[in-house]
């Protein structure tokens, strides 16, 4: 015990020393104040002996056996040697080394080792606080021999002692910052703020202090918070917008030996309408000339105001001036310039110049500047006017004139007037474009601009004539103008009255007598007055007729009567009755319109049946003998129809000397092949020779013929039973040449002869029965088995042959 006691003074004393001197070797059972801890190893021991007492086990409490406390080393140790942690001693250590220190946890055996024997720890490695400030460990005391714990084991933490190793950082640089310009001192920019990894809870290593290593004296920083903050009053936009600083964040509280960290800072200064705008010139001076049309550009000019966005906006309006109604303003919305423009078209002969004051103003003003004001500017416009070569004007928008209608060629239209209105008043030479009277009904003297007529006018035919005429100047740039002219051709009685409509009047065969069947009215072409007025009476040759009247209603109408009963469409079912119509126009004209009244059918209703005439009904107007006499020409052409067709049906053979089979109508088709030369039967010669032709004569079996020719001498060379076909051929043709009786149409014939002047030779098998020939067919022989059958054909037969001639010969 007293051996204990002593050791734990010692302990204490070399603990304090060790505090006080900061060494980086040793260990401490004691803290910085002098108290003593309660180790964990009691802690330990303790819950162990009420764990004990709970499952009813009486225990008897042993003796504190671990005698320490927690253990600091310094961090970025780098000496040769590894640094003594600290030492771990038990009470039942008897120094005969039969106790084996064990030591476990974090770091055990790699960062931190145990001598078994003595209990001391040493650190092998560097140890770094930002990476780990604290380890616990775990120690126990075993017998060396059996390795049977002799105390419980223990926790203990060994913490690494900060050193100001790390330099603060700013972690989120570089900064961008704004602040309005013109800003009082003091504004706030912005806060920056450092961060170190020392441990803020020891010593000043975390203990940071901000300054401004550049940017002075525009801004300036709080040392403990990294406000920065303006210095200066005023600082303007338009002269300096950027501006770069950089802050400094220092640990040790800034004191000498600490260690720092820089950041740079952007800040820009945002604009305020703080200026207002200004015209570069107080007078502007522009020209226009007068052929200029309203809309058009006359001059441009804008007002500077150094400020940006809304803050440099600038309208502008017209102040005053004597061409306000003549000039307008507008801004362009790209360069927001002022544009003059023209209102009205200027004329120079009138009023060479004006004047105008034009004003430009912010519509933004900030009240903070509000007596910095005022903000607007004013300028003076003045605008000259050029004269220009302008073409003639003339004296009437437009011209309305009258003509008469059918007002002979020549007459006066009217007068279209034009002049020069330049200083030069040139004189103007008038005309009118054909496109706008293409049919050239007027023409103008080109010098006093007066329109006549070409040829009468119909108004009937185009009431109103629109057309153009143009004005040139003579001289200068032969500049024209146009007007247009309006004429009315005015209507004079030139056309008679008519009917209104055309249609039949249909009237019943039992209408009575003075009964209204028709109304009729009249129209004219002419242009209609109101005092217009028609007249109706019967023509002079229908006056005293006895089936219809007319009555004059003296309002443009007329009614139409009957004046007696008995119609009937057998005797006559139309009736035209002619109506004379008169206008009161000047002169009166009149004309005569034939009304047509057909007699119709009707019931008991006088509902109309039928107004045709019936199919058993007789022409109305034919007489007796005419009727016999269409009669009888229809049977005579019966007869004569009826005795032809017998006549046909009589005759038994065909018109032409051949028979049904006819070369040009039939076609017979061979399906085989002939014999060749050899085949004598295939063909028989006579059947191209005509019995009835042997003897010269050949009948015509259509008709009878009257006189019968002879032959020619020569003709009837040709036996009936010759083979020699060309002089045949030769026959047949003189026959037909020669006979009147022959055939009045053409006559194809067809003959199997190619004549004797062919280089080729007759193709016919028909020459070949009586000459020899003299082609040599062996060469087939070699020609391959497909041309067998044709080298047997001929090869044999030419054999053949010639044994049959032999056998002939004798």
């Amino acid at each position: 015990m007293k051996r204990l006691r002593a050791f734990l003074v010692l302990l204490g004393v070399w603990a304090l020393c060790g505090v006080a001197l900061g060494t980086r070797r040793g260990n401490a059972s004691l803290d910085r104040r002098g108290h003593r801890h309660r180790h964990p190893g009691h802690a330990s021991l303790h819950r162990h002996r009420q764990r004990a007492g709970k499952e009813g086990q009486v225990l008897h409490r042993s003796k504190r056996g671990w005698v320490w406390n927690q253990f600091f080393v310094i961090e970025e140790y780098t000496g040769p040697d590894p640094v003594l942690v600290g030492r771990l001693h038990s009470d039942v250590d008897l120094g005969d080394g039969n106790i084996k220190y064990i030591l476990s946890g974090e770091g055990a055996g790699t960062i931190f080792v145990i001598d078994d024997k003595t209990g001391n720890i040493h650190a092998t490695k560097t140890l770094d606080r930002e990476e780990q400030a604290q380890y616990t460990l775990t120690a126990q005391a075993v017998a060396r021999d059996t390795n049977k714990p002799l105390e419980p084991p223990s926790e203990f933490i060994v913490k690494v002692q900060d050193i100001n190793d790390n330099p603060p950082e700013f972690l989120h640089g570089p900064y961008y910052a704004r602040v309005p310009e013109m800003s009082n001192v003091g504004t706030s920019v912005m806060q920056v703020t450092a961060t170190d990894a020392d441990d803020p809870t020891y010593g000043n290593s975390a203990r940071l202090v901000y300054s401004i290593l550049q940017g002075q004296p525009y801004f300036s920083v709080e040392p403990q918070t990294g406000i920065i903050r303006t210095a200066l009053p005023n600082m303007d936009r338009e002269a300096r917008q950027e501006y770069d600083v950089v802050i400094q964040a220092k640990d040790m509280g800034g004191h000498m030996g600490g260690l720092s960290g820089t950041t740079e800072v952007k800040i820009t200064l945002t604009d305020v309408n703080d200026n207002p705008p200004k015209f570069p010139q107080s007078v502007y001076p522009m020209v226009v000339s007068e052929d200029r049309v309203p809309g058009e550009e006359v001059g441009r000019l804008k007002a500077k105001d150094p400020d940006m966005g809304d803050n440099g906006l600038v309208n502008y309006r017209l102040v005053e001036g004597d061409g306000m109604s003549v000039f307008e303003l507008t801004t362009d919305s790209e360069t927001r310039e002022a544009v003059v423009k023209l209102k009205k078209m200027v004329d120079f002969e009138t009023k060479r110049s004006y004047t105008l004051k034009v004003e430009g103003s912010n519509p933004h003003i900030d009240p903070q500047f509000l007596a910095w004001g005022p903000y607007k500017d004013e300028a003076t416009i003045k605008i000259s006017v050029e004269d220009a070569d302008e073409p003639p004007v003339f004296v009437a928008p437009s011209y309305t004139f009258e003509v008469e209608e059918n007002a002979p060629p020549g007459a006066v239209v009217g007068r279209v007037h034009a002049k020069d209105t330049d200083v030069a008043n040139n004189p103007v030479r008038y005309m009118i474009p054909r496109y706008t009277d293409v049919e050239q009904f007027f023409t103008i003297n080109s010098d006093d601009g007066l329109i006549t007529t070409t040829r009468p006018l119909d108004r009937e035919a185009q009431a109103w004539h629109n057309i153009s005429v143009s004005a040139t100047e003579i001289g200068g740039h032969h500049q024209d103008t146009k007007v247009r002219v309006n004429i009315r051709v005015k209507d004079v009685n030139d056309n008679p009255p008519e009917f209104a409509t055309n249609n039949e009047v249909l009237m019943c065969e039992s209408v009575a007598p003075g009964k209204l069947i028709e109304t009729v009215s009249a129209v004219d072409k002419d242009e209609m007055a109101h005092r217009q007025h028609f007249t109706f009476s019967l023509a002079p040759e229908v006056a005293h007729n006895h089936n219809f009247s007319l009555k004059d209603n003296r309002d443009s109408t007329a009614s139409i009567y009957v004046l007696r009963k008995g119609f009937g469409r057998l005797t006559q079912d139309v009736y035209h009755l002619p109506i004379e119509i008169s206008d009161n126009g000047v002169p009166a004209l009149s004309s005569t319109n034939t009304l047509t009244i057909r007699v119709c059918s009707c019931d008991s209703k006088d509902t109309i049946l039928s107004c045709n005439v019936e199919p058993y009904v007789l022409p109305a107007g034919l007489s007796t003998g005419a009727l016999i006499a269409i009669l009888a020409c229809i049977v005579i052409l019966l007869a004569i129809v009826v005795l032809f067709v017998a006549l046909r049906r009589q005759k038994k053979e065909p018109l032409i000397v051949f028979e049904e089979e006819d070369i040009r109508e039939n076609i017979i088709t061979y399906d085989d092949e002939g014999g060749g030369e050899e085949d004598t039967e295939a063909f028989d010669i006579a059947t191209l020779q005509n019995p009835d032709g042997a003897n010269g004569f050949l009948p015509r079996k259509d008709i009878k013929p009257e006189l019968q020719y002879p032959l020619r001498p020569g003709l009837g060379r040709a036996a009936a039973n010759s083979v020699d076909v060309d002089d045949f051929i030769k026959t047949r043709i003189a026959e037909a040449d020669s006979d009147p009786t022959a055939p009045p149409y053409d006559s194809i014939q067809i003959y199997g002869y190619e004549g004797r002047g062919s280089l080729a030779g007759s193709l016919s098998s028909l020459e070949s029965v009586t000459t020899e020939s003299d082609l040599d067919y062996d060469y087939l022989q070699s020609w391959g088995p497909r041309f067998k059958k044709l080298a047997d054909l001929y090869g044999t037969k030419d054999c053949s042959v010639a044994d049959a001639d032999d056998g002939e010969d004798s």
